[in-house]
Parts: structure tokens; C-alpha cells; sequence
């Protein structure tokens, strides 16, 4: 199956988790893609594998918070490839605190990394999109955080609540230039970002780590299950391929039941 032959991808912090199963599954589909992740020696690791299996794969460093490297990323992106036909933003972090203990440093990383990123990546992308009308599809990375708040993690609740405003204005501003846009919105995935989680949530809860992922991250899936990253990569796949502006401006909810719309 090769349903992106042609088609070229940028996906931010794809240098592990889910950006790296989405940017391997694109690859595997005909896709060129930008393996951008802050850490230059991981996404070049990536690309490499990608590379040896058959595909095309080019590293990118990118601070998804710096405009100018942003930019920069993206050009390189083209340049090397001739177009951009898809961006993931992706990159993200977690940091946890009850608000009252939140340091306003940690509240502006984590809006800067997820707000900031998927504004900075999304106006750089559509700077190649929009030309001659070529179109696109922009992939926000949200999460069932984006529709529903978890005690400590107001910075994080806020900052995937916003990317659903940017997806939808982008939505209605895109389509005259074909450009698509969505919010992948998964549950709990087991990458090393919820990895941390545990034992940090266990802590500040007073609870053991077996009673945080029970209790507090799967409690409300219908099945007990976490969502894996093989679930995301082939959602945004779907998203990538799907033909025509009936499906645009969407939050996908992956999550085992958790939340449903």
C-alpha cells in the first residue's frame, strides 16, 4: 500500500513516541518525510532506520518554540524534498502540579512547546501550502485533555484546549487554499512521557503506581486498556489520505472509550 506516494510530511518530535510511529508509517505508506525533533542525533537516528528500510527520511533540528528555527526547518524541508504536504505537530512535554504550586516558567514552557509549536509549525507550513493553492492536511497532536480537565495538569488541559480553536480557525481559513486540518485527541498511550507520569502522579496523589494507571488513567475506558501508538499513527494516516473537505476541522478521539463525543 503506498496512499501517500508523493505526498511529503513534517512531523515534529518524531524523533520517539508517537511522532516516531507516525513518521515510520508515513514512510512505509510513499511519503518523504522530516524527522524534526529538538534532538538533531535522535532525528538523524531516525531518519536513518527509515532510510535502510526502503524509505526517504531527512533529520531536522527543531525548536518548535523559535520562530527562526521553525522556519529554517521547515525551507530545509522543502528544499530537499520540493514540497510539504502534511504536518504533524507533535512536540510536546508534561510537567504536573496542582495550579496553586504551578511556577509560571512551567505554565509558559508547556504553552510555548504545545500553543506556540503548533501556531509557529502551522504558519511556516501554509506559507507552502497556500501557493498556487497546492493544499494540505495539518495533524495537531491533542488529547482527551482537549475535550476533558485531569487535576494537575492545568498548563497541559489548557494548552490542548487551544490547539482545537487553532484546528477549527484553520479549518475555515484553509479551505479556500485546500488545506485540511485536525486534532488527534488520544487516551492514555504508554510512550515515556506517560511512562514519567506514573510514578510523579503516584507521589503527588499518595497512591501507588499500580492504583495511578488503574484508577486514575484507565479508569473510564471501557476496557481497562491503554490506547497504543500503532492506534495514532494509523488514525493520522486516515486523516492524511482522506480525499476531500468533508472531513476537516475535527477532534478524533482515540481512547478506548474514555471520552466520547
Amino acid at each position: 500500500m503506498n496512499s501517500l506516494n508523493g505526498k511529503v510530511a513534517l512531523v515534529t518530535g518524531a524523533a520517539s513516541g508517537l511522532g516516531k510511529a507516525i513518521a515510520e508509517l508515513y514512510a512505509s505508506n510513499g511519503a518523504s518525510v522530516a524527522i524534526a525533533d529538538i534532538n538533531q542525533q535522535a532525528a538523524d537516528a531516525v531518519a536513518a532506520q527509515i532510510n535502510a528500510a526502503g524509505g526517504k527520511a531527512l533529520g531536522v533540528a527543531m525548536d518548535v518554540t523559535s520562530e527562526d528555527a521553525v522556519n529554517a526547518g521547515t525551507d530545509q524541508v522543502v528544499a530537499a524534498f520540493g514540497a510539504l504536504d502534511i504536518l504533524v505537530s507533535n512536540a510536546g512535554v508534561q510537567i504536573i502540579n496542582p495550579i496553586e504550586q504551578f511556577a509560571f516558567a512551567d505554565w509558559k514552557k508547556m504553552l510555548a512547546i504545545h500553543l506556540d509549536g503548533g501556531f509557529l509549525t502551522t504558519k511556516a507550513a501554509l506559507k507552502h501550502m497556500y501557493k498556487g493553492d497546492r493544499g494540505g492536511v495539518v495533524i495537531y497532536m491533542g488529547s482527551v485533555h482537549s475535550h476533558e480537565a485531569s487535576k494537575l495538569k492545568s498548563a497541559y488541559v489548557a494548552a490542548k484546549h487551544g490547539l482545537l480553536g487553532l484546528a477549527r480557525t484553520l479549518a475555515k481559513e484553509g479551505a479556500p487554499h485546500n488545506v485540511r486540518s485536525h486534532v488527534i485527541c488520544p487516551g492514555f498511550v504508554r510512550t515515556p512521557l506517560v511512562e514519567k507520569q506514573i510514578p510523579e502522579q503516584a507521589k503527588e496523589l499518595g497512591i501507588s503506581e499500580d492504583e495511578v494507571i488503574r484508577n486514575v488513567m484507565l479508569k473510564d475506558t471501557v476496557d481497562g486498556v491503554f490506547t497504543t501508538v500503532e492506534d495514532i499513527a494509523q488514525t493520522a494516516l486516515y486523516l492524511a489520505t482522506f480525499p476531500s473537505a468533508a472531513l476537516t476541522g475535527q477532534s478524533i478521539v482515540v481512547s478506548h472509550g474514555w471520552f466520547m463525543q
